[in-house]
């Protein structure tokens, strides 16, 4: 009895002595914005992730008295109330000459997290189980990241690690509502594509379907969240994240509930609002609304491809977002199955299938024979073609003529000697070509394989892995990003340095290289 009075205290504890959620910029009102406009870190993720010494209002009237003061030091009065955050995985040290899967065995445990130690104040956002962070400037787990890093866990038989992120993940839906962004407090007005219901099928994989039961709350809490809004909407109208579309389907957007610049990214947002005709509060909505997407940034969001001032993310019917949410509606469909509840299964299986026909209806171009980005305010496609596109095959929503065209336009026009590029525009975004990430080739390979574009396939994973192994073997590194037009050269864009680690590079390779063996005869179909 007196176990479990303990266990039910430190329970309470840990959700309300430590679950503060304010932001570095809420807790430190003028020394925030003088810090991360003042360029003393060159990343403004630095001061966000810093952990205070003390207590916040202590330091604040320190700095209130102080900085005034003739020879005050930024500085040296941040470090010294600051614990300033460093990088785990800077010690760690590669044996190239033991191979790319011994690489990322030792891996898992550099880029493993334990619980976290309960630090008041800080910005990280506590979890109960460990978990596996990107890597890098990445300290913390992220939502869409951790996916395609389970992929990698799922392949290395880690089904233990896999299991402790989904708790996590339920977790944060049944504390907040929602999955952040990042485990972060300034994440907390946004998420990520919504990959819970694919996390769960990959642990059904190992533990059964009657997971999809045992998180059924958890799924429905998430669909709530995507769906808010969604009851007092007219035509044409959005609200948060949905969109009421002209013949009176629901289909979803990109939002977060702040107009104000991202605390991770301060200083380039406002000198970039600077540059920009929209108004401060819609720019960086737009950006953070980017944010959300994980693609940050891409000319997909942008009316002029090389101004990010042009930047209309919540404009924007996003394809793959909406197949996200279609798979999310069929898993709660099938949870109600096995519980023989036939009333709710009906009712979200057609909430799926009205989804399906509206993504077929807004987002496929027959000119174009690829499923675009559906721009809601001026009713029409979006111009851009990205490899967004392929996600209808991923979810079998295109039909078969649609998936002969995909694979036509994947060959002619987005595959490149080091796999598929993101988009076909050179913007200088990290989310534009020459740039390839590895969800993307993950997408469309295993979205071809289900509609038995086998060789295509086949050839688009050995060249990944191929990239993937050939800037191993020079640098010791599996990268965030990679370059792959010119193999040869490094991927570049973004608002930070090329990244290392790296997660979902880590398990989408391990998952290629287990199910797409090297084949001696392979060429494109």
């Amino acid at each position: 009895m007196k176990r479990v009075l303990l266990v039910a205290w430190l329970v309470v504890i840990f959700n309300s002595v430590f679950s503060q959620t304010l932001t570095p910029r809420q807790l430190f009102p003028g020394l925030f914005e003088a810090v991360q406009l003042s360029g003393i870190f060159p990343d403004n993720k630095t001061f966000v992730d810093a952990t205070p010494m003390r207590d916040p209002a202590a330091i604040m009237k320190d700095y209130t008295s102080m900085s005034t003061t003739t020879g005050f030091n930024l500085k040296q009065f941040v470090i010294a109330n600051f614990t300033i955050p460093g990088t785990h995985n800077n010690v760690f040290k590669s044996n190239v000459a033991a191979g790319i899967r011994d690489h990322i065995d030792t891996l898992w445990t550099v880029l493993y997290r334990k619980p976290d130690s309960i630090t008041q104040y800080s910005s990280l956002l506590q979890l109960p189980a460990g978990y596996v962070v990107p890597g890098g400037r990445f300290r913390e787990m992220y939502y869409w990241d951790s996916y395609f890093t389970m992929l990698g866990l799922q392949e290395s038989h880690k089904t233990e690690i896999l299991q402790n992120m989904v708790t996590d993940f339920a977790y944060l839906i049944d504390k907040y509502g929602f999955i952040p962004n990042g485990m972060r407090t300034y994440y907390l007005t946004r998420s990520q594509p919504p990959y819970f219901s694919m996390m769960i099928d990959l642990l059904a994989n190992d533990k059964g379907s009657k997971v999809l039961v045992k998180y059924q709350s958890e799924l429905l809490k998430e669909y709530a969240f995507w769906m808010k809004g969604n009851k007092n909407l007219t035509i044409g109208q959005a609200s948060d994240n949905v969109v009421l579309m002209p013949n009176g389907e629901v289909l979803n957007r990109y939002w977060d509930g702040s107009d104000k610049p991202r605390e991770e990214s301060y200083k380039q947002d406002v000198d970039a609002a600077k540059l920009t005709q929209q108004m401060p509060e819609e720019f960086y909505r737009n950006v953070r609304a980017a944010a959300e997407s994980g693609w940050d940034f891409s000319s997909r969001w942008f009316s002029n491809p090389n101004d990010l001032g042009t930047i209309q993310t919540t404009d924007i019917i996003p394809v793959d977002l909406n197949c996200l949410i279609y798979h999310l509606e069929l898993s709660i469909a099938r949870s109600y199955r096995l519980q023989g509840d036939l009333h709710n299964y009906n009712s979200y299986l057609n909430k799926a299938n009205s989804r399906k026909k509206a993504i077929l209806k807004y987002c496929w171009s027959e000119k174009e024979g690829w499923f675009m980005d559906y721009n809601w305010k001026l009713n029409r496609i979006s111009p851009v073609k990205t490899l967004a596109g392929v996600f209808p095959l991923e979810f079998n929503i295109a039909d078969k003529k649609q998936a002969n065209k995909l694979s036509l336009g994947l060959k002619l026009n987005f595959l490149k000697p080091g796999g598929l590029v993101t988009t076909l525009g050179k913007t200088g975004q990290q989310w534009d070509s020459p740039n390839a990430w590895a969800p993307l080739q993950y997408i469309a390979i295993n979205g071809l394989s289900k509609y038995h574009h086998t060789v295509l396939a086949q050839s688009i994973a050995e060249r990944w892995i191929s990239t993937n192994t050939r800037v191993f073997e020079q640098t010791g590194k599996l990268m965030e990003k990679y370059n792959v037009i010119d193999i040869r050269a490094k991927a570049g864009g973004g608002e930070y340095t090329l990244q290392d680690g790296f997660g979902w590079t880590n398990g989408v390779l391990l998952n290629l290289m287990d199910h797409y063996p090297p084949s001696l005869h392979i060429k494109i179909e």
